[in-house]
């Protein structure tokens, strides 16, 4: 991808991994976890999970 960007564009990508202990977190799944209802506690900002939990009440 980064090859590809450089070809199209001449724009460098730099790629900045993550934390290895939220390797298996992404958005899809926090979402699907805090609409069965789970606690996303320490998966996410304390902003973020409210307004899922502010989503849920609807």
């Amino acid at each position: 991808m980064a090859l590809m960007n450089r070809h199209l564009t001449g724009i460098e990508t730099l790629f900045v991994p993550g934390d290895p202990r939220f390797a298996h977190v992404s958005s899809s799944l926090v979402k699907q976890v805090s609409a069965y209802g789970g606690d996303v506690t320490g998966l996410v900002p304390d902003a973020v999970r409210q307004a899922l939990a502010d989503r849920q009440r609807g």
